[in-house]
């Protein structure tokens, strides 16, 4: 970066205008880059330009704006224009004349934001991550009122989805949006039977693998802006396959570059580790499950109907899990004095495992991994002993036997097990657990509810340890470089 001005100055040196300058220098440089530039003397223009990273220009009374996104403009102003690919800008107080890579001026469609952009607070909460916690079961319901018709009891696929015609899906994420799609696929293979490949985003197109056409490319992020999912998505897009974007930020980068739109509606997330974000991307994605079942004649009207009801009730049942807030803040002292923590699961659970173990690492400092529960007597059990916590996320469904076999494995090596489940699974546990009970549930609406629990666990934790929690060392929201 410390070059980029070095190189301006040198053009400007040799006469070149700034906007001249600043074209000649873009053209130098190479990888993927979001710039502002100001130039002394020139008090009325700033210079703008993206390469992989988001740029935005926001449109005010008298003054212009260039930000990350929309909600980092959207305090000031709710018109704002995205620059493409390439594009360059020069703004002054009233104008921005805009350019692509080649140089050429371009018009880029000026869009009002909705004010809740622009709008954020934490009200009265401590932290934006405890407000989100809070806001899944609206943000849930938001998300899933776009995939669910309650009077029919329809599940539908927005942007003329046809998984008729669909033979596999191939799903691209990184971090929490990737433990999203795994949750998915095993919903997609259980109930649609679609084979589902799913890839970490940053080791995708490196390997080049052999794609088919009737595969669909489902990329899942909360920004829509992340590089290595955006990477993914396009490489999809020139093998020749359809591409859908599951996205929060329904005007950002991979909402407008693939076929299909699959919102969520979360609303702003500032919290760093997400949570609503996540939840919103399991319920959509649950939802098109239930959709792709129905339009491959996997499952009649009335299960499609019975199924389209739990989900339906999730909101709820989120909010019931929340009513464990007290419960889980007095696990976080003895929690927050360990050095690593395990996560066990079995089947849909496995994944979410992974999901608690991020989020407790990301922000309170303290090393876990989540492991599927089946894989204890592989490797993970040589690291258990009296001080290594091991969460397990137990509902009493078909597999609840043997996550009790593994857990009794845990205790018997001294392992401290806090044993998540229903009230079912709870008269069944082990002795010598702690437990939370959450709310009883159907299979398909689990990992919805079981995903709060963790949540509260990993901020309280965090909360205990001192550790700035909206805003995690070495962590930024959207990763918009590789």
């Amino acid at each position: 970066t410390e070059v980029i001005p070095h190189l301006i100055d040198r053009a400007l040196a040799r006469g070149l205008a700034p906007l001249d300058a600043f074209r000649e220098t873009l053209d130098r440089l190479r990888g993927a880059f979001a710039l502002a530039v100001l130039i002394e003397g020139e008090d009325q223009l700033i210079l703008g330009a993206r390469r992989g990273s988001p740029l935005v220009v926001g449109y005010g009374d008298g003054e212009m704006y260039l930000g990350s996104d929309a909600l980092a403009v959207g305090p000031m102003t709710s018109q704002i224009a995205y620059l493409d690919e390439g594009d360059y800008v020069a703004i002054d107080r009233t104008t921005a004349r805009i350019f692509d890579a080649g140089g050429r001026p371009v018009t880029r469609q000026i869009r009002i934001i909705p004010p809740a952009a622009a709008l954020v607070e934490k009200g009265a909460y401590r932290h934006f991550m405890e407000k989100e916690i809070h806001d899944q079961p609206g943000a849930c319901q938001h998300t899933l009122s776009a995939y669910l018709d309650p009077v029919t009891g329809r599940a539908r696929a927005p942007g003329g989805l046809d998984f008729s015609l669909v033979d596999r899906i191939q799903i691209v994420a990184c971090g929490t949006a990737n433990y999203a799609g795994l949750i998915s696929r095993y919903l997609f293979e259980s109930l649609a039977r679609i084979p589902v490949d799913i890839d970490v985003a940053s080791e995708f197109r490196y390997r080049a693998p052999p794609v088919r056409k009737g595969t669909l490319c489902i990329a899942i992020s909360q920004s829509g802006e992340t590089a290595d999912t955006l990477a993914a998505l396009r490489w999809c897009r020139d093998q020749g396959l359809g591409t859908a974007a599951v996205v929060n930020v329904h005007t950002s980068t991979m909402a407008r570059e693939a076929d299909i739109l699959l919102p969520t509606h979360a609303g702003p997330e500032i919290g760093v580790a997400s949570t609503k974000a996540f939840t919103s991307q399991v319920a959509a994605l649950t939802a098109l499950a239930v959709a792709a079942a129905a339009a491959r004649g996997r499952i009649d009207a009335a299960e499609e109907a019975r199924l389209t009801r739990l989900l339906l009730e999730a909101p709820r049942l989120i909010s019931g899990a929340l009513a464990l807030e007290d419960q889980i803040r007095a696990l976080a002292p003895e929690l927050a004095k360990a050095r690593d923590v395990l996560y066990f699961g079995r089947g849909v659970m496995s994944a979410l495992a992974l999901e608690g173990a991020l989020k407790l690492k990301e922000i309170s400092y303290i090393h876990a991994e989540g492991y599927p529960a089946g894989e204890l007597k592989h490797g993970p059990i040589a690291l258990i002993d009296e001080a290594t916590p091991v969460i397990v996320l137990a509902p009493s469904d078909a597999l609840f036997e043997k996550t009790v076999s593994n857990t009794a494995e845990v205790m018997a090596r001294g392992g401290p097990v806090i044993f998540i489940t229903d009230e079912e699974g709870a008269r069944r546990a082990p002795a010598g657990v702690r437990l939370i009970v959450t709310p009883g549930c159907d299979d398909i609406v689990a990992p919805l509810v079981y995903a709060v629990p963790i949540q509260m666990l990993a901020y309280y934790v965090a909360v205990q340890k001192g550790a700035d929690v909206d805003q995690p060392r070495n962590l930024a929201k959207s990763v918009t470089v590789e």
